[in-house]
Order: C-alpha cells, then sequence, then structure tokens
C-alpha cells in the first residue's frame, strides 16, 4: 500500500456497471469547500484494475506514481464525515479502472485544497438559478442543493439533467424528493435514448434542444432570461458549447472573474 495515500473508500454506491457514487473519508478532518468546486482523487499505477479496462502501459516503469484527475464534490459542505464524488468509469483511461476495482475499505489520495469558481457565490439572492447538466456533470449541483436548499430555501431553481438511458440518472431519487418537498425546486430528467428504454414515461430528446424549447420556462417556474436567471452548464463539452450559443442569443453572458455573468461553464470530459 502506497504511503502516499491519505484516505479510504467508506462507501461505493452502483448505479449502473460504469457509473457510482464513492464515498471517502479522509484521513485528517473534511476540508472547507464551496459547493461547486472539485478537489483531486488519485491511485498508484500498481493499484489492480478492472479486468476489462484496456489504458496503456506508460506507467510500467514508474508504478508508485500518482495518477491523479480532477473530480467535482457531489457532497453538501456541512457534511463533515465524508467527502462524496459521482464518477462514470471510462475503461480506456488510467485512474476510473482502478477506482472501481477498489473495494470498500481501500486506500486512495484525496487532493487537500479545493479549487473551482463554479459556484453560486456571486449569484444574486433574487436571482433564480437554472443548473444545466449531462451524466457525471450534475456532482456539483448536487453539493449546491444539499447545501443551498438549507441556506437559501425560497430561492428558485430548476435542475435539467439529460443522460442516455433512464438508468442513468444519478441521484435521481434524492432529486425527485427534494423537487416535492420544496416547491421552489424543480427537476427535469431528460432521457435521449428512450426507444432502448421503454419503460421511461418522461421527457425525451437532446438536452439542447429542450433547452430551446418556449415552455422552458413554464418547466422550470420562472423565466429565462439574463436579467431574471442565471444558467450554470456542465457536463460533456459539445453540449456546453452548444447550450451555451442558444443562450449568448438570448442575451446571456459570461462575466469576468471579479463580476459573474448570469452564465457558468463548467466542461467535463
Amino acid at each position: 500500500m502506497s504511503d502516499l495515500y491519505n484516505a479510504t473508500l467508506i462507501a461505493r454506491i452502483e448505479i449502473t456497471p460504469r457509473l457510482a457514487i464513492f464515498r471517502v473519508r479522509v484521513d485528517d478532518r473534511v476540508f472547507d469547500f464551496t459547493p461547486g468546486q472539485y478537489t483531486v482523487l488519485g491511485l498508484t499505477g500498481e493499484a489492480p484494475k478492472l479486468p476489462e479496462a484496456g489504458g496503456s502501459d506508460a506507467l510500467a516503469a514508474d508504478p508508485k506514481k500518482l495518477i491523479k484527475r480532477a473530480y467535482s464534490i457531489s457532497s453538501g459542505s456541512r457534511e463533515r464525515d465524508f467527502l462524496e464524488f459521482y464518477v462514470s468509469l471510462v475503461t480506456s483511461g488510467e485512474l476510473t479502472p482502478r477506482l472501481f476495482a477498489l473495494p470498500e475499505g481501500g486506500r486512495l489520495f484525496v487532493g487537500g485544497k479545493p479549487k473551482g469558481l463554479f459556484t453560486l457565490a456571486g449569484v444574486p439572492a433574487e436571482k433564480a438559478v437554472l443548473l444545466v447538466a449531462t451524466g457525471t456533470g450534475l456532482a456539483p449541483y448536487v453539493s449546491m442543493l444539499r447545501t443551498h436548499l438549507l441556506d437559501a430555501p425560497d430561492r428558485r431553481l430548476a435542475v435539467l439533467h439529460g443522460a442516455s438511458y433512464s438508468w442513468d440518472l444519478g441521484y435521481r431519487g434524492e432529486l425527485e424528493s427534494l423537487s416535492r418537498i420544496r416547491p421552489h425546486c424543480r427537476y427535469l430528467p431528460i432521457v435521449s435514448r428512450p426507444a432502448d428504454d421503454p419503460d421511461w414515461g418522461g421527457r425525451t430528446g437532446r438536452l439542447t434542444t429542450w433547452l430551446a424549447r418556449a415552455d422552458l420556462a413554464e418547466a422550470c417556474g420562472f423565466p429565462i432570461d439574463p436579467g431574471q436567471a442565471h444558467v450554470f452548464l456542465c457536463g460533456n463539452p459539445g453540449m456546453v458549447e452548444e447550450a451555451a450559443r442558444l443562450l449568448e442569443a438570448r442575451g446571456y453572458a459570461q462575466g469576468a472573474r471579479a463580476n459573474a455573468g448570469p452564465l457558468h461553464l463548467e466542461k467535463y470530459w
């Protein structure tokens, strides 16, 4: 076991064989972070991989070197027992085939300093917020919701989450419950491949198609207008770029670091 490790995997909640929620307890106390920020997870090259994993042999020369990747934190900022991460398996990658092979109780590395400006910190309390994500791009929003629904229960929020199939909609149960008990919070899941998911009876199609629809404001419970609502985009870079173009045509713009505009972007891939 590497002496570089400083944390323990205490739970892996499988959504599908290729999608899971990881709960990690750091040896020291959980560091402070702002919902929407990210940190780094790591395992050494000598850590076992899933049998079906591909990847290269580039690490063979230095198997004790840490393989590190950045992941948004999905746990709320008041959670002091563990950090939570929503992770998709990339079989051709170097880290996730090892991470998915790590048993509960296994050791790993967690970075000690959270980073990122993809947060609600610059959003005025009176503004509504639309959180748009594909796949595991949902993670920072889960942290935001778990924290800010306690701080600002009356803020109008909507989550537009796209996935290929209904079984890929991680956190679905939690978000459905939130939308029932918090009238100002709407959850709008979308499945893009309904032909292969016949039991799905909800919204279907491409996420960006829904973002362009005239009735989206009614579904969200507030106008999609740069003067009234901030929009966050996180996930597949293609989705983020296309959605940003749609929103920019409606008057949305990103701001400078010190003066955040109503459009906020974070690309995952």
